[in-house]
């Protein structure tokens, strides 16, 4: 089947609000693709004028993370109905740096991804290995561990609707990138996990993200592979050339 493309920016922690405005005023002419996706994962404090910029464009609303709680005493937290009630579509859940900076298992990243399915947000669920995971040979196992202990409780229906995101911790930010087959291969394994979850339908019908450092200059190769859907984009969302990756189907 063919699975429609996904270009989602995730921004980080950067740009305030005026200069997330800025950008949004800058990228809108770039990211005009009736073929694609286009999500822009934004910090919370711009939501709102990213939401308020972006009305009337072809670009969904994402958020970078998420409370797996409804409401209450939890300081400094952000919860589903809040996103939706700012008109955010997305939520990126289990990002290598939420798993690593601040120690987000896998059993607290299940009760968010399903707490998004409650509400209605899509999850762009992360996945990925460190570099001593992969020259240990121990890829492939440890992101089907991942997979499979955050979909826990998620159906089949569900499945289908969401988005993974396979990014490989050594490549982010650190201008490495994955070879296309070694993304392609990787993505792959999780499109065999979830069938392996789920059934073959299932599998067919989610899509898979790279996240590992895809740019303007290796986007067409690395989307052009079967099991690649789109790209987790980082730094390269922030500039012009995210819009080079949103057109990698226009010569």
């Amino acid at each position: 089947m063919a699975r429609r493309k996904i270009i989602a920016g995730n921004w980080k922690m950067n740009k305030t609000p005026s200069e997330a405005k800025e950008l949004v005023n800058t990228l809108k002419p770039l990211v005009e693709n009736p073929d694609v996706d286009v999500v822009y994962c934004v910090p919370a404090i711009d939501i709102v004028p990213v939401g308020e910029a972006i009305r009337g464009t072809n670009v969904q609303l994402g958020a970078e993370n998420m409370s797996d709680q409804d409401k209450g005493a939890y300081t400094g937290e952000i919860s589903a109905d809040m996103l939706l009630d700012a008109g955010v579509k997305f939520v990126i859940i289990g990002h290598s740096e939420r798993r690593g900076y601040y120690h987000e298992d896998d059993a607290f990243l299940n009760r968010k991804v399903l707490k998004a399915f409650e509400k209605g947000l899509t999850p762009i669920l992360c996945c990925g290995e460190s570099l001593e995971q992969r020259e240990a040979g121990v890829t492939l196992d440890w992101i089907r561990l991942q997979i499979k202990s955050d979909l826990q409780g998620v159906t089949a229906e569900q499945a289908k609707t969401m988005v993974i995101a396979y990014e490989p911790i050594w490549a982010i930010g650190t201008g490495k990138t994955a070879t296309a087959d070694q993304a392609e291969e990787v993505c792959g394994a999780i499109r065999s996990t979830i069938a392996e979850i789920y059934d073959t339908d299932t599998a067919e019908a989610i899509r898979i993200q790279y996240g590992g450092s895809m740019n303007a200059g290796n986007c067409k190769e690395l989307l052009a592979k079967p099991d690649i859907d789109g790209g987790l984009i980082g730094g390269a969302a922030l500039k012009p050339d995210f819009g080079k990756i949103v057109n990698y189907n226009k010569d």
